[in-house]
């Protein structure tokens, strides 16, 4: 194969692997500036973790997992079951390793590393996402709080000690603190349980399913090509050019290659010299018929579940359970998730609950995600978000089309060097 032409020195032409809203905010921001794009993905349109997660637009939320106390938590809780967060017992050394590597990065000097790194996306992802929108995507945001609510003031001292934290680093955060009443007025879904809360602003949220079909849309209306059950075998550098093979034989050839493959970015990413191990960490939501519409956001930190206005509905979104992406639902997890959220919720209709549903967040040892070049030339990455893919997506994408046609790697992404 000879090399593609190139613009100026930069990519004419790129393949992006995966078609979730990572890699298909990096393929519309690359059409923004000039480069033809075709997405490529093993399955489909948000196949991965962005379909059925919370929604939300949450920079003040964007909290890194490498947080100390979620090690002394995750040791509290390894063989529990009913934990929000699972480890199912495993050979896996791999698994393990990973395991070991992240626990040692549960201290607050890396914690604090991976906040200040986040800074810079969360104070322009929200713009990023209105460049979508007011371009074709069509898919409103929805600016609403988010609401943290738990059992006594002192368990909400601990997330307030977090924002506080936040704020420290330069990443401003509205908050205000809540009362058992305050609760009770705005959610009629709150029970009495609940006796704290915590009211973060400036937030949004979004139907994640129909904003990532919609971003998908926008990129082939403006030119792009979407290709579906497309699993990679084999990549091929050339000199201004790269080769990707499927495993039915297909080939797409470009200049630059993007993978954005979510939780499967840690097999692909190993093969090409990505040194930052990522791993699945797989969450579950399901949608309730509610008695009364729910006026916003509700977040249980005490046992890590995550409720949106969904349809009609509630969206009930949680856990954090570290086995193979591509695993089965497993029923007991939507059991723990409502036996744990009934004390604190009403007016739920538990048992009418439709889409149920299992997806693999890609999460790093370090808490920081994984953006940008390889050692391998023209090939770059974008993954490695956790909880916080939907958040990031955009601002993601941009700032990565950016260093793909320019050359230059941003301040913002220094950070989440593959390399480092």
């Amino acid at each position: 194969m000879g090399d593609l032409d190139r613009i100026d020195g930069g990519p004419r032409s790129a393949i992006v692997i995966g078609a979730g809203v990572v890699g298909l905010s990096t393929a519309w921001f690359l059409q923004e500036r000039g480069v033809s794009v075709t997405v490529v993905d093993r399955a489909g349109i948000a196949a991965g973790a962005s379909w059925g997660n919370a929604g939300w637009l949450s920079p003040g939320l964007s909290i890194p997992l490498n947080e100390p106390g979620v090690l002394r938590y995750g040791l509290r809780t390894l063989l529990d079951r009913q934990a929000p967060l699972h480890v199912p017992p495993s050979p896996d050394p791999r698994l393990w390793s990973f395991l070991a590597r992240f626990a040692a990065n549960c201290t607050g000097r890396s914690w604090t590393r991976a906040v200040e790194a986040n800074a810079p996306l969360n104070d322009e992802c929200l713009e990023a996402f209105d460049v979508l929108t007011t371009n074709g995507v069509d898919a409103p945001t929805i600016e609403a709080p988010i609401t943290a609510a738990f059992e006594t003031a002192d368990h909400a001292a601990g997330l307030i000690g977090e924002l506080r934290r936040i704020e420290e680093v330069g990443q401003g955060v509205s908050y205000t603190r809540l009362t058992a009443a305050d609760l009770a007025e705005r959610f009629p879904q709150a029970t009495a349980r609940l006796g704290a809360g915590v009211r973060i602003d400036g937030q949004r949220y979004v139907d994640p399913g129909r904003f990532v079909e919609s971003l998908a849309r926008s990129v082939v209306s403006r030119g792009g090509t979407i290709r579906h059950k497309f699993e990679v075998a084999s990549l091929r550098a050339y000199r201004h050019a790269l080769s990707v093979r499927s495993k039915t034989g297909q080939t797409v050839n470009a200049n630059a290659v993007v993978l954005a493959t979510g939780a499967w970015l840690g097999d692909l990413g190993r093969k090409w010299g990505v040194k930052i191990p990522v791993r699945a960490g797989r969450g579950y939501s399901f949608t309730v018929p509610t008695d009364e519409p729910v006026p916003g956001p509700l977040y249980l930190p005490d046992i890590r579940v995550a409720c949106t206005p969904y349809r009609g509905g509630l969206r009930v979104a949680g856990t954090m359970e570290f086995r193979k992406p591509d695993a089965r639902l497993d029923p007991a997890r939507i059991a723990a998730i409502i036996a744990s959220a009934r004390p604190y919720l009403t007016g739920l209709d538990w048992e009418r609950r439709t889409d149920e549903w299992v997806g693999s967040r890609p999460v790093t040892t370090d808490g920081r995600h994984v953006i940008g070049a390889t050692s391998t030339p023209g090939l770059y990455v974008a993954g490695g978000h956790g909880m916080w893919g939907l958040t990031h997506g955009p601002i993601t994408g941009r700032l990565l089309a950016e260093h793909i046609t320019t050359g230059k790697q941003p301040e913002a992404l220094r950070p989440f060097d593959p390399l480092r």
